[in-house]
């Protein structure tokens, strides 16, 4: 997905207004999107919602976005809601701009994907001013390269516990392959996606457990995967960890039903290709948790991190 922000030519006073969607979302409640990386015009943005039955999205954006994000609001203040400033963190500027973003109504950072360790002095700047500002960090981490991200992002994760208790104060929120394939104590960077039973005690998974100031994002290719793995290991830690998880989707097609060639490339996973992967997580969620979780999963967990009211 080209992920760069169309800056131009997007302004509230002219642009026309978009309907929410008509048709009834199959889901047992409100949805929001934490995952949803934004989109070059307002019709793309908003026509990913609409066929995938979400309610609204946090919008995932770099650098100064902060004028596209305003005129998509003022068009459609419910659907988008809220949005997350990012930039590269290696940049010595990286600190003033992310701290703008949230003069400029940012609700946090993220998602920060760029080539550093995730316990080293790059991040850890940012983890100083997340605390400070009091917003939440999305990260992910990689450690396997992959067709559409070759190296590694956020290096580190079996030490990342470290992390979480130097910065008490700093609120993390867990996503991609090396954090969801980390569920599972038997995982040993042997390839991104791996298959088969979760065995219990992963590095991830007692994080969550052992950490108030981790969360996580059930998006990407990487999430759906590890919760489609195991049902019954799926149901258990949802409802375990069901007020640190929300969702996300994270996904690459262009109507909510898995079309465009973004979504139909061979740089997406074979399993997701050709598919909306918020409507098949969301299918996952649906199966493996109760009406109540849904909704925490769904709705409450991402609105109580922000500070928003549900």
């Amino acid at each position: 997905m080209d992920r760069r922000i169309f800056l131009g030519g997007i302004a509230a006073a002219a642009a026309p207004k978009f309907a929410v969607a008509q048709e009834v979302p199959p889901w047992p409640s409100p949805v929001i999107d934490m995952h949803f990386h934004m989109r070059q015009t307002p019709a793309a943005n908003i026509a990913h919602q609409q066929g995938a039955g979400v309610t609204a999205a946090n919008l995932l954006t770099r650098n100064d976005a902060a004028a596209a994000v305003g005129a998509l609001q003022a068009q459609n203040p419910k659907m988008f809601p809220c949005w997350f400033g990012s930039t590269d963190v290696s940049k010595p500027e990286a600190e003033q701009l992310l701290t703008q973003a949230v003069k400029s109504g940012a609700k946090g950072f993220g998602e920060l994907k760029f080539p550093v360790a995730a316990d080293g002095p790059e991040m850890r700047r940012v983890y100083d001013l997340a605390a400070e500002l009091n917003v939440p960090v999305l990260i992910h981490f990689q450690e396997v390269g992959q067709p559409a991200a070759p190296g590694g992002y956020n290096t580190g994760i079996k030490r990342f516990g470290r992390v979480l208790k130097a910065y008490p104060k700093t609120k993390f929120i867990g996503h991609a392959d090396a954090f969801w394939a980390n569920i599972s104590a038997d995982y040993h960077e042997q390839e991104a996606y791996p298959t088969g039973p979760i065995v219990p005690g992963g590095v991830s998974d007692k994080l969550l457990s052992d950490y108030p100031n981790l969360f996580a994002d059930t998006s990407a290719n990487s999430a759906n995967n590890a919760l489609s793995r195991d049902p019954a290991f799926t149901k258990d830690f949802l409802k375990r960890h069901q007020d640190k998880l929300h969702f996300g989707s994270d996904c690459n097609c262009e109507d909510g039903r898995g079309g465009g060639a973004g979504q139909n490339s061979p740089r997406v996973a074979a399993r997701i290709r050709g598919k909306c992967v918020a409507r098949e997580t969301l299918r996952v969620l649906t199966a493996s948790t109760t009406p109540e979780i849904f909704r925490k999963l769904t709705w409450t967990n991402a609105h109580r991190l922000m500070g928003m009211p549900a």
